[in-house]
């Protein structure tokens, strides 16, 4: 065993904890900001030292904060205000001024995972001391944003800080958003359920079993004077659906959901060895990190198994393999509890039972002692340090958990002297990203079954959510498809899975149904045709020439998911009458041809969604074997440009200007411009307009190969419609089939290889009517009359 005299003066020690909570119905009620229940967890953290406050604060280098959930997204807000700088506003208040001040990441591995890297710099010599710590006062945000007079917990403090952003990235996705996964209760359900598939167990056994789990939990929170909901509940309580403790998502009632109205702080002080010595700090005070590591599991769709977590589990058995120590050693543990499953993986990995005589929490857990934001697991530190003073020679785990079972920290902590010992976090990374990702379709049609689901209970009704896999393996997100209340049933009932369903993509997404009748009956098949009136938009329709005028010209034409809609009904329409041969897409008035996606609607938050076809119908659209013509009259910006790229041809007006200029409003032009462009204009150029929003007028635009003709101002239409009539004037047959073989031979790039590939279009051309009509007209020198067939 190590003496504590033979350490390495920079081995890094634990010498301080502290915790701070209120309840809102408490007669000491203060109603503290974030910045002060923070502070109050520092000062108790110095205070715990035992030495004095304002020397050990003196030797403080680096003070790191914890994200609250009120600045852990873009979108977040802070209803009663924040401050601009959150560590140096706490670091005010303890008479700290470190040279270094940190703002971790979101999620709940950030405070282990900050004490971690801590500690590692002042092992390597990079730091002296650092105060670690977080908060939360969500409750007493609802409680006071309707005070008179509202406190304003708003501060401008200014100063260097190393912000490392939201690191959100992986977290969330739009494919997820679309198909309901916006919250974390729906998320963890689905890896509950893919966990109760694995082990065969019914619904309801299941949630006793959750249950069984989470009572010890409630029994350690009611002893815990910092617990939010210091209740004692039995595992039927916890499991029995009630009206107060209703569903929020199969298979989670409330008293299984993490608790996010708390009021609680917590914060850590480490140090090297040679300042806890200057210090004076007693050694029956100092803890030691004896092992840990920081881990990160697969973006949630690609996860090979939904019911397991190996990178949560790989951190906790690394954690002990640097420690040196077996599971069977320790005599505490703390495992991250926002839901069952957060415990059950590890637990299940690392071969402990619910009934574990040592217990999983030494707090009472997130749903029972608080789901403190981010910040949980800086109080389950805390408590590991009071628990391992108390009982010298142990070994304390915690085990650290952040987004959906995304990013997992552990410790191993102990009142042993230890050396800081390097992890192979990396090394082991690299093994867990080596394997391969379950194949995702984004849009997903025909056959398939169920391989975890949830059902979401919201005040607007009911949503069931499936992970299904199509006939080919590929795995697809979907919702029930409304009206389909039998499936809703089953899947309320528990025993689905492995069951045959049927899929269909829709431009809102994946949509499942007990079968095809079903959702044929639910979402009936109409055949495409133009309607007497629109919307969002003018149709005319001339012969052969379909006129398409989009008609928001308040809105520069810009378009909302309604209107693209329309526009896509109206293309589809066109696309299956054999008697159009050509359309002219403009927009109405002379000052925008489309602006593209209607910023104004996104902002609002209302429901935004595209077709499947892409921006008007058209910019994800396949197989466009009819020409279509864009009459551009004035700005084509955006998403507008994009429109305009993707139709075949392009007739602007003297007035028009084009631009992708999604990077000017934090966007990018990904409904197609960013591919469309380098491959119309030189590259060189298509990248400068990509990455500046440059705009250019309709001569550059001309002059680089982005539009075919030019007309006088006011005068698109008109040239578009003399460019119709040229085509119309040549066989539809011939205009068909060179689109069809021009789309085919794209991404063929030997020449030779392109033109004498084998085309069934060409043969059918061969044999039309249109062919031999051309020929006769040809030799009888006559205008041929074409027949497109």
């Amino acid at each position: 065993m190590t003496s504590v005299h033979d350490l390495d003066p920079r081995t890094p020690v634990l010498i301080g904890v502290g915790q701070a909570a209120e309840q809102i119905d408490s007669p000491d009620y203060r109603g503290l900001s974030p910045v002060e229940l923070a502070a109050e967890a520092a000062r108790a953290a110095l205070a715990d030292t035992g030495v004095d406050a304002v020397a050990l604060a003196a030797r403080i280098d680096t003070i790191a904060g914890v994200r609250q959930f009120e600045i852990s997204t873009p979108v977040a807000s802070a209803p009663l205000g924040r401050s601009d700088n959150y560590p140096r506003s706490v670091a005010d208040r303890i008479g700290a001024d470190p040279a270094r001040a940190i703002l971790e990441v979101s999620g709940g591995q950030s405070p282990q995972h900050l004490v971690n890297e801590l500690a590692r710099d002042i092992a390597c010599g990079d730091s002296n001391g650092a105060v670690v710590f977080g908060s939360e006062a969500i409750s007493t945000a609802r409680h006071l944003v309707a005070a008179e007079p509202r406190p304003d917990f708003s501060e401008q403090r200014g100063g260097d800080l190393d912000d490392r952003g939201y690191g959100l990235s992986g977290l969330s996705s739009q494919y997820a958003k679309r198909h309901g996964l916006t919250d974390a209760p729906s998320q963890y359900a689905l890896l509950e359920n893919a966990r109760r598939a694995r082990t065969g167990m019914a619904m309801e056994p299941y949630r006793r079993a959750m249950g069984e789990l989470f009572a010890p939990f409630t029994r350690v929170a009611a002893k815990n004077p910092y617990a939010a909901a210091p209740v004692e509940r039995d595992a039927a309580e916890l499991s029995t659906v009630t009206e107060r403790n209703r569903m929020i998502a199969d298979p989670f009632p409330r008293f299984m959901v993490a608790r996010d109205q708390v009021n609680q702080g917590a914060a850590v002080v480490v140090t090297s060895v040679a300042v806890a010595r200057e210090l004076g700090v007693p050694e029956g005070k100092w803890i030691f990190l004896h092992g840990h590591a920081d881990l990160r599991e697969k973006v949630l769709v690609d996860r090979p198994d939904l019911g397991g977590a190996p990178a949560l589990v790989r951190a906790a058995e690394h954690a002990l393999e640097v420690a040196g120590i077996t599971v069977d050693q320790l005599s505490s543990i703390d495992l991250y509890s926002c839901f069952p499953i957060a415990v059950e993986v590890v637990a299940d990995g690392l071969g402990l039972c619910a009934d574990d005589p040592r217990g999983l929490t030494l707090t009472g857990g997130l749903p029972f002692f608080g789901g403190a934001g981010n910040n949980y697991s800086m109080h389950a530190i805390a408590e590991t340090v009071a628990h391992l003073r108390a009982t010298p020679g142990g070994y304390g785990f915690v085990g650290a958990n952040g987004g959906t079972l995304s990013k997992y920290s552990t410790a191993v902590y102990s009142t042993i002297p230890a050396s800081w010992r390097d992890d192979d976090s990396a090394g082991i990374q690299a093994e867990l990203d080596a394997v391969p990702a379950v194949e995702v379709a984004v849009t997903a049609d025909g056959p398939a079954t169920v391989e975890t689901y949830t059902v979401k209970y919201g005040r607007s009704g009911l949503t069931g959510i499936v992970v299904g896999r199509l006939g080919d393996g590929r795995r697809f997100l979907a919702t029930v498809a409304d009206g389909d209340d039998e499936l809703l049933a089953a899947l309320r009932e528990g025993d689905v899975f492995g069951r045959s369903i049927y899929a269909r993509s829709f431009g809102r997404g994946n949509r499942v149904a007990l079968d095809r009748r079903r959702m044929d009956a639910l979402y009936p098949r109409t055949e495409p045709k133009l309607r007497d009136d629109y919307e969002f938009a003018q149709v005319s329709r001339v012969g052969h020439l379909l006129e398409v005028t989009i008609d928001r010209p308040e809105a520069r034409n810009a378009l909302t998911p309604q209107a693209n809609e329309e526009l896509d009904e109206i293309f589809d329409a066109f696309f299956a009458d054999s008697d159009l041969w050509v359309a002219i897409l403009t927009g109405a008035g002379d000052a925008s041809f489309s602006a593209g996606n209607d910023l104004r609607y996104t902002a609002s938050g209302k429901p935004s969604w595209v077709p499947k076809n892409g921006f008007a119908g058209l910019t994800g659209r396949r197989d466009m074997a009819k020409p279509v013509i864009a009459a551009v009259n004035g700005f084509a910006m955006g998403g507008g440009c994009e429109i305009a790229l993707a139709c075949h041809l392009v007739v602007a007006d003297a007035t028009a200007r084009f631009a992708l200029s999604e990077v000017r409003v934090g966007l990018v032009a990904g409904a197609g411009g960013l591919v469309r462009l380098p491959r119309v204009i030189p590259q060189k150029l298509a990248t400068e307009m990509i990455l500046t929003g440059k705009q250019i007028d309709a001569d550059e635009a001309h002059r680089l190969g982005l539009v075919n003709r030019v007309a006088p101002a006011g005068g698109a239409l008109d040239a578009a419609r003399e460019l119709a009539a040229e085509i119309i004037a040549a066989s539809p047959t011939s205009v068909r089939t060179s689109l069809q073989i021009m789309n085919a031979t794209t991404a063929v790039g030997d020449v030779v290889d392109a033109t004498t590939q084998r085309s069934s279009a060409l043969e059918d051309l061969l044999v039309s009517e249109d062919m031999a009509e051309g020929i006769r007209a040809f030799a009888e020198k006559r205008a041929p009359q074409w027949r497109n067939r």
